[in-house]
């Protein structure tokens, strides 16, 4: 199913720095410092998920010149919550945006959700025939009552949007395939066990619930064996590998071929290590951009796309992979031809 990326679009709010803003999230200080980021992205109280949405949205379409109502598909991709429960913020983003004649889809796979968005899109062409023009958003707004931005994982969260502009038979960035790896094994691993319909919240429960530290969390799940753990961190490495290479197989390239590697925007250590697991120069990975970014949820790979096409770092007929790893667990790869 042939089609291209013919603009983008991005939301951003002004850059915080690092060192400064670090001291209101952790006591944790070297910990975040060896991470190796200088800046992340902060949206003002009052500005929602959505938001954000609408204006990467609306940035892509002009850049494009195209109208809202020309539209086909619109896919939300979210790796935090909406502003809203019971609430769809896709078919929100849709009627904000004036693309009332689309289709509107949720994608809500954590970081992933920007990368594995692109099969979607795959799958509506070739469904539907009379599709032609597709818009795909990844956008994060940190829900800072249940998830600290700099304690959760091991990377410091940013808020903000990226959006692409995606037209049937366009020949720019070019989708060839998209390959998804899902381990449900792992599904209960990042769970925040109050606030669902098992254990809603309810009035006077006293203290904010809060998703738990990745150390909490590895203690618990794997009952405090530490083998266990060691295994768990080698096979999300080893399924990182695993799934690029079932997508270059498909599109029918060697993983040699790749002339940058796009992951979602990990701290400084784990994109060495990424790097280390592909045989290829840090260079080739996206690690000063995430350093600058932080971890943009499941914008990660379109503002590093974006950015290295605007800087002239990638040339036509370049190969690209857009990967990610997300809480499910999945691991994805969208291979694109510049």
């Amino acid at each position: 199913m042939p089609f291209g990326i013919v603009a983008f679009g991005r939301s951003l709010p002004e850059p915080s720095d690092v060192d400064s803003a670090a001291p209101d999230y952790t006591t944790d200080l070297d910990r975040v410092r060896g991470w190796g980021y200088r800046t992340f992205h902060r949206a003002p109280e009052g500005v929602g998920l959505t938001d954000l949405a609408v204006a990467a949205g609306e940035q892509a379409l002009a850049e494009a010149g195209v109208a809202a109502e020309d539209v086909d598909l619109v896919v939300l991709a979210i790796a935090d919550l909406a502003e809203y429960l019971y609430w769809d913020p896709a078919a929100a983003t849709q009627a904000r945006l004036g693309a009332s004649g689309a289709e509107a889809l949720l994608v809500n796979q954590a970081c992933g959700g920007g990368v594995a968005a692109f099969d979607l899109v795959a799958g509506k062409f070739a469904a539907h025939p009379g599709y032609r023009t597709a818009l795909v958003v990844g956008a994060n707004r940190v829900a800072e009552p249940y998830w600290n931005r700099m304690e959760i994982n091991t990377s410091i969260y940013s808020d903000g949007a990226a959006a692409a502009v995606i037209r049937r038979d366009h020949g720019s960035c070019a989708w060839l395939a998209t390959e998804i790896i899902t381990d449900g094994t792992y599904a209960d691993f990042m769970r925040m066990d109050v606030g669902g319909a098992a254990r809603p919240f309810t009035a006077g429960d006293g203290e904010q619930p809060q998703v738990r530290s990745p150390q909490d969390r590895l203690d618990d799940f794997f009952a405090g064996d530490v083998r266990k753990m060691f295994t768990f961190v080698s096979m999300i490495r080893a399924r990182s590998r695993e799934v690029v290479d079932a997508a270059c197989s498909r599109a029918g390239v060697a993983r040699a071929d790749l002339r940058r590697v796009i992951h979602f925007n990990d701290n400084a250590r784990q994109l060495a290590d990424l790097a280390s697991d592909f045989g290829i120069p840090l260079e080739s990975t996206n690690r000063e951009i995430a350093l600058e970014l932080g971890h943009v949820g499941c914008a990660d790979q379109l503002l590093t796309l974006e950015r290295l096409l605007g800087d002239g770092e990638l040339a036509a007929g370049d190969l690209v992979a857009l990967t990610s790893t997300s809480s499910g667990m999945h691991w994805v790869c969208t291979l694109l031809r510049v």
